[in-house]
């Protein structure tokens, strides 16, 4: 089935509209004309992307179920992804504001940095070009462009002002940032971080891309979410509130299976120690005797409303494993009574997790 024709999608309650063309998902053209969905993955596999359709008909490519239910598109809700519109289209999503995205370039980056944080984590930091400006929001990602076509995401692990660009240089100096990576044995990419990169190696990555970032227009107490190395994203807000003096409550939430899965741990009580606005529980899960962990034990989500059973004043920002993250938003928009619209997400969808799809 083929849509032949150019329609228009207006977002409420912003009242902002967009162009899409022929057989394009309305992402893709949002992400074209600077107008600021939300979404994650971009692969229907997340759920990220999902909004509320008003009115018009959209059909739906290739996605997961547990990204967008049968029952959920019959209720009117769609992905934007992978939705197609066949009308023009009215869409529901209060994510959306008058403040266009930062526009997505393509560039080459050089390693300057490869420091182990764990046995598999990587801190890879990468030099950008100094005759360009690269904007972004705190959180946002960028996705590495390999030789084959292929394409790997990651978070940007540290804010626009560390390492920002000196252009008084003698010779100018471009902007650095900061990535995580974990091992995952047998990934092209990985394999590749953990065996034969070596620093000045030069690479391609184009961004930024994503909807995660702090939303700097709510006075709400903060409840940040971070399974594993979406550690990254958490690391990086947490550096925008000391450097911007944002002084709202907020109370990180780092979960692992083992205590040297929280690969930054001194960095973070550093930071608690700086920011008293700022508290740290540390969570993990399948801790050994050998371990000797005397802290919180558990799911990481679940430490969340046990410590506050009632969400409704609150902002959560979740990032790491997808079941992490659709556990939290399932548990915090139900029993816990968040509103729905302000649980923001980036969920580190593998490339395993996009084959189900």
């Amino acid at each position: 089935m083929s849509s032949a024709e150019i329609y228009t999608v207006t977002v409420q309650p912003s009242g902002r509209s967009l162009t899409v063309n022929p057989d394009e998902a309305i992402l893709a053209a949002a992400i074209r004309q600077g107008i600021g969905l939300p979404y994650g993955c971009k692969d229907g596999a997340c759920g990220s992307c999902t909004c509320k359709k008003i009115s018009g008909t959209v059909v739906h490519r290739d996605h997961q179920s547990k990204a967008l239910s049968e029952a959920e598109e019959a209720a009117g809700f769609i992905l934007t992804c992978c939705g197609v519109p066949h009308s023009d289209v009215v869409l529901e999503s209060r994510q959306v504001t008058e403040e266009g995205a930062f526009p997505v370039k393509k560039m080459p980056v050089r390693v300057i940095t490869l420091e182990k944080k764990s046995d598999d984590v990587m801190l890879l930091k990468l030099q950008l070009p100094a005759n360009d400006t690269f904007a972004f929001h705190t959180g946002q990602y960028v996705e590495f462009l390999l030789r084959d076509g292929a394409r790997r995401s990651y978070s940007m692990a540290s804010a626009p002002h560390i390492g920002a660009a000196q252009p008084s240089a003698t010779p100018p100096v471009g902007p650095t940032i900061e990535l995580h990576i974990r091992h995952m044995p047998g990934g092209k990419f990985t394999d590749h971080v953990f065996g034969a990169m070596k620093e000045k190696e030069i690479l391609r990555i184009e961004g930024p891309y994503g909807s995660f970032y702090l939303r700097e227009d709510s006075a709400k107490p903060i409840v940040l979410l971070a399974s594993g190395t979406g550690f990254a994203p958490i690391k990086a807000i947490i550096e925008q509130m000391e450097h911007k003096g944002i002084t709202r409550p907020a109370t990180l939430y780092w979960g692992g299976r083992r205590p040297a899965d929280l690969y930054m741990h001194d960095w973070v009580l550093a930071q608690v120690a700086k920011m008293p606005n700022l508290r740290y529980v540390p969570v993990v899960s399948n801790a050994l005797p050998e371990d000797v962990w005397q802290g919180r034990t558990g799911f990481v989500h679940q430490a969340v409303v046990q410590d506050t059973p009632d969400l409704s004043a609150y902002q959560v920002y979740a990032c790491g494993a997808p079941i992490v993250v659709d556990s939290a938003r399932g548990v915090y928009t139900g029993q816990a009574g968040l509103p729905a619209d302000e649980f923001y997400a980036d969920a580190f969808v593998t490339e395993a997790d996009k084959a189900k799809a």
